[in-house]
Formats: structure tokens, sequence, C-alpha cells
């Protein structure tokens, strides 16, 4: 039996490392030797119990990027041997339901994710569906490939979500790793950019992006066309709202978000304003994004860790001590 390096969770909030079994690709899988992958908050939540408990020990970790090693004998359409992927997210979907039918597999009621319902890239291998990887050029560099798998996915369909007209004013809740080439985008589509969040490096890296202002919650901010909310927090939703001018739209990108305090319907939800949420992504929202991010020259601001310092990794993220995003080094 071979073997390699990686991490899984324990059930009480920690990772622990050791010797795992390299996974084997399966129909229509691909094995995958992992260079890079980034960390997410969603693994923190999977780390400590925040999401239900999908597969318990599970390796965390879905944004990853790698070579393809193997794949199944009778898998003729896959990537083949040698080529980059990234693995996102978005593991599978049933493909038939109403949901995959109309464009909208995010949705999908019978859906499953890497590194929640399957082993992820915080080891040295990985298997995943075909389908589903995203052919990652060589040009591109690996570190920071990988943060685009999920943060800029996910970034990216909730700045869409959040209906930003041409020009508009858009308001970011938190500025970790997603908001960071959120932030990015909108900016190099003209938008006027204002940042809200906790930590000063986090406000200082916003205005060296090209955000307008940068402050501390609680600070006013002028009236927004658009707010994404990045912290997982219900208190800062009702202050998205509030900054909100008629006609606004707040999305929601977490997966997991604490209890939204009563609103105020005259100051928080009336003149139309608008709350929506984001679930996941659509493989299609990848190809747009891949896309984007090279037209647009979008550069994630990376803090290197090596893959036997995730626990480390992890740590720093939950403490606010992550500038940009942090991305697991799986070649050293």
């Amino acid at each position: 039996m071979a073997t390699m390096r990686g991490w899984r969770t324990t059930g009480d909030g920690r990772l622990s490392s050791g010797e795992l079994e390299v996974p084997e690709p399966a129909s229509g899988e691909v094995l995958i030797g992992v260079e890079a992958c980034a960390v997410c908050r969603t693994d923190l939540h999977v780390v400590d119990g925040d999401l239900p408990r999908h597969r318990s020990p599970v390796v965390p970790g879905h944004e990853i990027v790698g070579r393809v090693l193997a794949r199944f004998d009778h898998d003729v359409d896959g990537p083949r041997v040698g080529t980059r992927v990234g693995v996102p997210w978005l593991r599978s979907t049933c493909g038939r339901c109403r949901w995959c039918r109309s464009g909208r597999e995010n949705l999908c009621e019978r859906s499953r994710y890497t590194g929640w319902d399957a082993d992820g890239g915080y080891a040295e291998y990985v298997v995943a569906p075909s389908a589903y990887v995203y052919r990652i050029p060589d040009s591109l560099d690996p570190f920071q490939a990988a943060p685009l798998l999920c943060a800029g996915i996910i970034g990216y369909r909730a700045l869409r979500r959040a209906a930003l007209p041409p020009g508009g004013r858009l308001g970011l809740y938190g500025f970790g790793a997603s908001a960071h080439l959120t932030a990015q985008i909108a900016i190099r589509q003209g938008a006027e950019v204002h940042v809200v969040t906790r930590g000063e490096p986090a406000r200082r890296l916003a205005l060296d992006l090209g955000a307008v202002t940068a402050v501390e919650p609680g600070r006013a901010v002028p009236p927004l066309d658009s707010a994404v909310v990045f912290a997982p927090s219900g208190e800062v939703v009702r202050e998205a709202l509030a900054a909100l001018d008629a006609a606004g739209t707040c999305a929601v990108a977490g997966i997991h978000l604490s209890d939204i305090p009563p609103l105020d319907y005259q100051h928080q939800l009336f003149r139309e304003r608008t709350l929506t949420s984001v679930t996941s992504n659509t493989r299609a929202d990848g190809v747009e994004l891949f896309r984007l991010a090279g037209r647009l020259d979008i550069r994630a601001e990376v803090t290197l860790y090596p893959m036997s310092q995730a626990d480390r990794a992890l740590a720093d993220l939950a403490a606010d001590r992550v500038r940009g995003v942090a991305v697991l080094d799986a070649t050293r």
C-alpha cells in the first residue's frame, strides 16, 4: 500500500498530520500530484465543525493545483497525464435535476464538495472527477492559480450577484482572500470600491490595491450601489444593508454566517434594497473567472506556507494574521 503525507480533521477543531493511503482514481477520476493548495475560511468551518460533518475524518482543502499523474483506464475524455489542473470546491453534481439542466448546478441537491464530502488538497495526492477540474496553463504560477479556484470564483459570483452597475460604488465587508481578488476585478472594471474590515493590515492592503477608502466596522461609507459581505457575521449584514443607497443590493458570499440580528425595515430594506446569498459556484463561473483574471491581470497577494505547516496557516487565518491569501506549498 502506497502512502503519502497529509492532514486530516480530528473532529475536535484540530488537524492531525500523518501517513495516509494514496488514493486511487475511480471511473471518471484522475489522480493529481498536488503542487499548491490555497487555505480557505471554509476549511476553518469544516475543521471547527461550523458546517455539518459530511465525512470525518477528512483531508481539507479545495483550491488545489497539480499535475495529472494517472487516470482511470476507461476514462478517455479527461485531461491527459502531465496536464496541470485545478480542483475547486464543487466536486460533482447529479447532472439530471432541474437545477443542473437549467445551468444552475450550484443549487443541485446532490452536489458534493472537495475537502468536505471527499478528501482534498492538504496532502501530497488527491483524486478528482475529471469533468469538474479546470485545465491550468503552464504559464500561470500554481501559487497564483490556487486562490482563484475558490476565493476568486466565489468572489466573482458574489460580485455578479451584487448587481453592481457600471462605474458604481461597491462596499466590501471583510477583506481576506476572496475580497482582495474581488476588489481588483471591480476596480479594473471601473468601480469605486470602499472596504470595511477590522484588521489594519487588511485595510492597508485594500488601499494599496486601489480602494478609495478602507475603514473599521461601524465607520460611515458613502451610499453604496452594491455590497458584498465576506465576513461570517450577521451583524455585518445589517451594517452593509444600512449603507446601501436606494435599489442597492447586498450579497452574502460565505457558506457560514452567524445569525442576522433583527432588521429595521425602513433603514435597511425599504426603497427596494435587496439582500441575496451566494451558494457555491458553477463550472462556468470558473471558466469566466480564469478568462477575466488573465485579461485584467488579477494577482493574489500570497503568503506561502510549507505543507507541513498547514495547521499554522489555518491558525493564522483564524487570527487574521494572513495578508491576502495563505497558500500551502506541497513541493517543499
